[in-house]
């Protein structure tokens, strides 16, 4: 059977792996892209890392030894590259073949399907080389930040790829900083197929809340008559404006909880929400002179 990769190289199937990686080196400078000019180097360069990257490596050669120019569906290697259409990177079918582990399907010219192999072979699980064609991977990665209020109620994040696609997420309430949504059939496309959008999660921190696992915190002022005489002050929340009901004697740093008004559970359900009062102290200069002399009689 034809060996097309050895011929590649220019070496014999016997060649020691010193002697293979001397006839790449030699071969590499030759059609170099940076050195060689003419317009067919760009694909004799890629034919020639092809051939090494398969030959270089004992699992690779032995495969390829065993099976030749049959698994290009008796073409050559470089006849079968090329029968895939303009475009096509011969790196990228070498992570289809190797990479994947088999030959079960794909490369419908001239390829694998149809190369005879259906039974004990490539398109076999327990023959050939093990296991079934994969394509390769499709999936796109991204990363997004959303803010932290959408992290609690949950909501819309817009998104434009590089190609100019565009179009909304929907975030789910509890999200966290890390976490990775998948859209499905929004990644790289490879004959007729679509891989997906991985988008890693970042929550923007927020200048108003802190979140301490799966509770809220929220510093509110309190004006020093209603925190010593008691009264109401109105708060807002991530869901909606409450009002608070302040008891006389309420000390700085005081905390009210605000039952299930947190940060939603991954099992269902919220945390809480603890309001951490500020007593504001007013202005000395702005108090009458008779309240001054007042406060200056205290212990």
């Amino acid at each position: 059977m034809a060996k097309s990769l050895y011929e590649t190289l220019g070496v014999s199937e016997n060649a020691t792996p010193e002697e293979i990686k001397k006839a790449y080196r030699k071969l590499a400078r030759k059609y170099h892209p940076d050195i060689n000019k003419t317009p067919e180097a760009q694909e004799k360069f890629k034919e020639i890392n092809a051939a090494y990257e398969v030959l270089s490596d004992p699992e690779k050669k032995a495969k390829y030894d065993q099976f030749g120019d049959q698994m290009f569906g008796g073409q050559s290697f470089q006849d079968f590259a090329s029968s895939q259409g303009a475009g096509v990177d011969l790196d990228e079918i070498l992570r289809a073949m190797f990479g994947g582990g088999g030959f079960g399907g794909g490369f419908s010219s001239g390829g694998f399907s149809s190369g005879g192999f259906s039974s004990g072979g490539f398109g076999s699980r327990s023959g050939g080389f093990g296991g079934a064609y994969r394509a390769p991977d499709l999936d796109l990665k991204t990363s997004i930040t959303v803010p932290f209020i959408t992290s609690v109620l949950g909501g819309k994040h817009h998104i434009t790829l590089d190609n100019g696609e565009s179009f909304d997420i929907k975030i789910p309430a509890g999200i966290k900083t890390g976490k990775t949504l998948r859209v499905r059939g929004k990644g790289k496309s490879y004959q007729g197929q679509r891989g997906d959008l991985l988008i890693t999660v970042n929550v923007a921190p927020s200048p108003e809340y802190e979140r301490q696992g799966d509770d809220l915190y929220k510093t509110i002022n309190v004006p020093l008559k209603t925190a010593l005489f008691g009264g109401k002050i109105e708060v807002e929340t991530p869901e909606k404006k409450v009002t608070l009901k302040v008891p006389k004697n309420t000390k700085n740093g005081q905390k009210f909880r605000l039952k299930d008004k947190g940060f939603p559970k991954q099992g269902g359900g919220k945390g809480n929400m603890y309001l951490v009062a500020n007593v504001v102290l007013p202005d000395a200069d702005s108090l009458s002179e008779e309240l001054k002399e007042c406060l200056q009689k205290l212990p």
